[in-house]
């Protein structure tokens, strides 16, 4: 498929590049941080980089003063296996090398919970650069850009996201069933290695870049 950079037009419906930030530090103390050669891993929050004078900043400027928590998610992959959304943005920077999202519109998911994954779109994030991914964007993990063996990407979002839930609600037929995780929905691939308990609803190809 394309890869569009996230710079190009064809990113305004799904998110926007933040500027006027200096990210030296994070991007810095970010190499110190583990990314597997085989598989990915998602640390919702890093002390140590939620130390840095960055942090407060973009909790501040970014989102307003709500609390926020700061980690990564570093890896290897390739593949879709899954789409997420949340009830408000998410930040994304690409630290150490590119990193590619594979993301759809929220509006492109069906009454009955389902979403056809023709119409996922794949965008490179430049190393170095931050993102936002707007709470109306389907996404999940990132995947390696080109050759690239593994990558870094910080995950910014508000506080207590993808923690876990004291209990998921007993709705059968509401979208209530995607309700994965503290502010994560997810709709899973039959093909993509989800918990056994993720609402399959992805259509189509398990996409692959």
């Amino acid at each position: 498929m394309k890869i569009y950079d996230v710079t190009d037009p064809e990113f305004i419906p799904y998110g926007r590049v933040i500027k006027g930030y200096d990210l030296t530090e994070l991007l810095e103390a970010m190499k110190d941080t583990e990314s597997p050669l085989d598989h990915t891993i998602y640390v919702a929050s890093d002390a140590r980089l939620e130390a840095l004078p960055i942090f407060k900043e973009l909790q501040d400027g970014v989102y307003g003063e709500c609390p926020i928590e700061l980690g990564y998610c570093n890896g290897f992959n390739r593949a879709l296996n899954a789409l997420e959304y949340h009830r408000s943005s998410e930040i994304n920077i690409a630290a150490g090398s590119d990193a590619v999202l594979l993301v759809g519109k929220k509006e492109d998911v069906t009454a009955d919970f389902h979403y056809d994954t023709s119409k996922v779109m794949a965008f490179r994030i430049p190393e170095g650069m931050m993102v936002e991914v707007y709470a109306t964007t389907l996404h999940y993990a990132p995947c390696v850009s080109g050759d690239e063996k593994n990558f870094r990407v910080v995950v910014i979002l508000p506080k207590g996201t993808n923690g876990e839930l004291v209990k998921k609600p007993d709705v059968k037929d509401g979208e209530e069933r995607l309700l994965f995780a503290n502010n994560k929905w997810l709709i899973a691939h039959k093909d993509g290695g989800q918990d056994p308990s993720a609402f399959i609803g992805l259509d189509g190809e398990n996409i692959t870049i």
